[in-house]
């Protein structure tokens, strides 16, 4: 096995199930240690602008990797997949606490990081920092919305799947237009990723991505129905 073999991402290889593992692990730990990073004390936000910053500072890394490297472009490096915005989303509520951004991490965020986890579009291996990056800011994604939710007490509401899929779907024909403009696939508008995914099981082009919408708003919605706020002042949110 050469060098350039040895780099080459593969899908499920050992560095990719340890990638996928710190996740779960991270997560458990959230889980098991949510009543207390609850209480009250004066590092909570301190924490909550450190992480928001690391995030921020990877993904700038990350472009300035590629500019060293000389293969950024504007067909494949610019910030619209859906997890770019969820991420500057992540950081920025992070930063300011602003409840109004949480819907669409909740939703679009998690939804599109976790199946960038489990089927990651990357054609690069660890130690690569490309590969370190792109699972750092996709888990970050995650570990917010989770840390919200069970530390901060943020939930989702359903009133959010609709804003959600209006947001998305107003998105949608300027990502489509900015591709056809730079020859991109940003969003996965135009082809599907390249190392296998959902939508796969979705259908030919361009039918995936109508199939993509109603499959998003199913997962959206068995996810409300598991997190959401269960009081009765709340139920139909």
């Amino acid at each position: 096995m050469n060098e350039n073999e040895l780099k080459t991402f593969a899908l499920f290889s050992l560095e990719h199930i340890i990638a996928i593992s710190v996740l779960f692990i991270c997560l458990l730990l959230l889980f098991m240690l949510k009543n207390v990073l609850a209480r009250p004390f004066n590092h909570t936000l301190l924490f909550e602008r450190i992480f928001a910053l690391s995030l921020f500072a990877m993904e700038i890394a990350y472009h300035f990797v590629l500019a060293r490297e000389g293969i950024w472009s504007l067909s494949e490096s610019l910030p619209l997949h859906l997890c770019s915005f969820s991420l500057w989303c992540s950081c920025f509520l992070l930063w300011t606490g602003n409840k109004r951004l949480y819907d669409f991490i909740f939703f679009a965020g998690m939804g599109g990081a976790l199946q960038a986890v489990l089927t990651p579009s990357i054609v690069v291996n660890f130690p690569d920092f490309k590969f370190i990056q792109f699972f750092y800011v996709h888990n970050g994604i995650i570990l917010t919305a989770f840390y919200l939710l069970w530390v901060k007490g943020y939930r989702p509401t359903f009133k959010g799947i609709i804003q959600t899929m209006i947001i998305l779907n107003v998105l949608f024909p300027f990502i489509f237009a900015i591709n056809i403009l730079v020859h991109g696939n940003y969003m996965f508008l135009r082809v599907k990723p390249i190392n296998g995914s959902l939508l796969d099981f979705l259908g030919p082009y361009p039918w995936y991505i109508l199939s993509m919408e109603g499959v998003a708003f199913l997962l959206f919605l068995i996810a409300w129905l598991i997190f959401r706020k269960r009081n009765s002042k709340n139920e139909h949110e």
